[in-house]
């Protein structure tokens, strides 16, 4: 990571992350739904949102490049059009020996 966002700035004075601008989630709220591992459909789908939605840097402090892997069949088609970016992104990670597939 370069520059991730300090986690007091990620959020507005209610508590939601930036990134869930479409939600009323506070962060505590999404990190727990993130780490449901009782439905891999939302846990995708949120992932995927993260993704999409934040900067990268700042999605790193919540899903590691080999989660990203592992979960890449579950979560490109929630990426709408930043997939291009995650696909190279994750192929360079892998030809560097960060993850693997």
């Amino acid at each position: 990571m370069l520059a991730p966002t300090p986690r007091y700035l990620l959020t507005d004075p209610q508590g939601r992350p930036y990134f869930l601008w479409d939600m009323e989630w506070t962060l505590d709220e999404f990190e727990r739904a993130l780490n449901d591992q009782g439905s891999s459909t939302q846990r995708a789908y949120l992932i995927g949102k993260l993704m999409r939605q934040a900067k990268p840097d700042d999605a790193l402090q919540f899903v590691s490049p080999q989660q990203m892997a592992d979960l890449w069949p579950s979560i490109e088609r929630h990426l709408g059009k930043s997939r291009p970016f995650w696909a190279w992104l994750l192929e360079r990670w892998e030809r560097l020996g960060f993850v693997r597939r």
